[in-house]
């Protein structure tokens, strides 16, 4: 008997059998439910390269990994934005409660492993830096001027584009840009394409709360009522242009 109870041992062994019934998955080959990931690399993939970029270094959307940008922005605005989008934007929310797939506490793993990742805390000690929202509304007629002192030598007359900048008054974008983002591009430049932010435009010279607000109401100014309209002269057909 003894013989027989080794044999069968060492064949349940051979097959697998001591990992329980067959088509019983081990300990370590169960899968996690979506809801239970809480791992910064996973919820991130999954959730955010696609629009700020694999290392965080951004793509269609403003880089998280930017440190300046992390400086400027409070970890209640990074949970409100991650949790619901923003309106008219590309931005979709992405907390359970706004229609999302994350739950509260994966929205708070990705807040944080995007602090604990790319911040560097200090970095803006001792700076007056303008604050990350608009504190009241810009006035567009001093912002031409501001415009013009700090963005046009880069992004030509009238945000029209220049040899060193894209147009930044063109309709289509304006249309597709929340005032905040407008905001956050002047505050944080677009140090992938070399765009310094609101310090470096004017060396020297650093942009003013009032500065930064008054050129987004004047860039705000710029956006038609009507977006996707036809472009002058296209005979109000929207047809082809080639």
């Amino acid at each position: 008997m003894r013989r027989v109870a080794l044999v069968a041992a060492a064949l349940g062994a051979a097959c697998g059998c001591s990992r329980g019934p067959p088509g019983r998955p081990s300990p370590d080959e169960v899968i996690q439910r979506p809801t239970e990931v809480l791992d910064f690399a996973v919820l991130y993939a999954s959730n955010c390269a696609g629009c700020h970029g694999v290392d965080g270094r951004g793509g269609p959307a403003v880089p998280l990994a930017d440190p300046v940008y992390l400086a400027l922005v409070s970890d209640t605005v990074l949970q409100r934005v991650v949790s619901n989008g923003v309106p008219a934007t590309a931005m979709s929310a992405f907390a359970r409660s706004s229609g999302g797939m994350l739950t509260e506490v994966q929205v708070d793993a990705l807040v944080r492993g995007i602090r604990r990742r790319w911040a560097r805390p200090g970095l803006l000690q001792g700076v007056d830096v303008p604050p990350y929202a608009a504190p009241g509304p810009g006035n567009a007629t001093r912002g031409a001027q501001v415009y013009d002192t700090y963005c046009a030598r880069c992004h030509g007359p009238g945000g029209r584009g220049g040899a060193r900048g894209s147009s930044i008054t063109d309709g289509s974008f304006l249309a597709l840009v929340s005032d905040q983002a407008l905001r956050t591009t002047v505050l944080i430049g677009r140090p992938s394409l070399g765009a310094p932010d609101w310090r470096g435009n004017v060396p020297g010279h650093p942009m003013s709360s009032e500065d930064v607000s008054d050129v987004v109401a004047w860039l705000v100014a710029q956006r038609p009522e009507f977006p996707g309209q036809p472009y002058p002269g296209g005979g109000g057909t929207g047809g082809d242009r080639r």
